[in-house]
């Protein structure tokens, strides 16, 4: 078997790994990790077309499980469906997740230096998006720079 470790991310109740291994190789590299503890999920994360809804259904579960990357990949299928306003705001959430991505490799200086970009993407948008409180993360995000720290919370 042929696996290599690209990078962890420690979440509150789990650890991610992302992984480059054949596809005939998961069965086996699950097994080795069996010892360490219950395994929640694997998912070959890759690009995929989506509804809008459903992207921003799958994005904020993914955010409210702290499952950051993949919220970043479901949003970004909304993303490149937007135009405009919609499209930075959209970009505005992603920023955010990759935020919380990086604190997850132990990079918590890059994630709140984000969160800068992340609040110009977000502007003056509306307050809701969908079901999302664009308010709330616009507070929460200026909150966590000034005590310089991400700090978990739900969208």
């Amino acid at each position: 078997m042929d696996a290599h470790i690209r990078l962890a991310r420690v979440a509150t109740n789990f650890i991610e790994f992302d992984v480059a291994i054949e596809t005939k190789d998961v069965d086996a590299l699950v097994e080795k990790l069996i010892p360490i503890g219950d395994l929640d999920n694997t998912r070959h994360v890759v690009e995929e077309e989506i509804e809008i809804d459903q992207g921003i259904k799958d994005g904020i579960f993914y955010f409210n499980h702290e499952r950051f990357w993949e919220c970043h990949e479901a949003f970004e299928g909304v993303w490149k469906q937007c135009f405009g306003r919609e499209k930075e705001l959209v970009q505005g959430i992603i920023l955010v997740a990759v935020a919380y991505a990086h604190a997850q490799e132990n990079e918590l200086r890059i994630g709140v230096a984000m969160l800068t970009r992340a609040l110009e993407k977000l502007g003056t948008s509306p307050s809701m998006y969908h079901s999302i409180d664009v308010e709330r993360i616009r507070k929460k995000s200026i909150e966590m720079q000034q005590v310089d720290d991400l700090i978990i919370f739900e969208i």
